[in-house]
C-alpha cells in the first residue's frame, strides 16, 4: 500500500516546549541551591544587661555568631581568628579615611553561647586595632 500525504515538512517550526521545561527546572534547582539567603538572617542571643547604650554614627560591625565563624563590617564578609587583625585594621583605616580621619567605633556583637576564653581572644584583638569599643547586649525587661 501506498498512501499519498499532503503535509509538506516544515523546517522553520521548532517545539519550544522541551526547552521551556529546561529553564524552569534550571530556575528552580538555582533558587534551591542559592546560599544568599543564610547571609542576610544570622540568629545571634545577646546577652542581658540592666541597661541601655545610645547607638553610635561611625560603626564597624564585627559578629560572632554560636559555631564561631566571625563576620565583619556591613558585608558580613566571613574572616578567621587568625587573619581578623589585618582585615579589621585595614577596615578601620577605610572608615578613618571616609569619615574625615574620626576614629570609629568597633561593634562587637557575640552570642552569649561563645566560650569565654575565645571572646576574650576576639575583645583583645579589638582592643588593638580600635581605641572605640562598644559591646552589643539586650537590655534586661522591667
Amino acid at each position: 500500500m501506498n498512501f499519498k500525504t499532503r503535509l509538506k515538512p516544515a523546517i522553520a517550526l521548532i517545539d519550544l516546549t522541551p526547552l521551556v521545561d529546561v529553564i524552569f527546572l534550571m530556575l528552580i534547582f538555582f533558587m534551591v541551591t542559592s546560599d544568599i539567603l543564610p547571609l542576610k538572617s544570622l540568629l545571634i542571643e545577646h546577652p542581658k544587661l540592666p541597661h541601655d547604650s545610645v547607638p553610635l554614627t561611625t560603626q564597624l560591625l564585627v559578629v560572632m555568631d554560636a559555631q564561631h565563624v566571625i563576620y565583619l563590617g556591613s558585608k558580613k564578609s566571613v574572616v578567621d581568628l587568625a587573619t581578623l587583625k589585618q582585615n579589621l585594621e585595614g577596615e578601620v583605616q577605610q572608615l578613618r579615611e571616609q569619615n574625615g580621619g574620626q576614629e570609629p567605633t568597633l561593634v562587637l556583637s557575640v552570642d552569649a553561647r561563645v566560650e569565654y576564653g575565645l571572646f576574650l581572644r576576639l575583645f583583645s584583638i579589638a582592643q588593638t586595632c580600635c581605641g572605640r569599643l562598644r559591646l552589643v547586649y539586650q537590655p534586661l525587661e522591667t
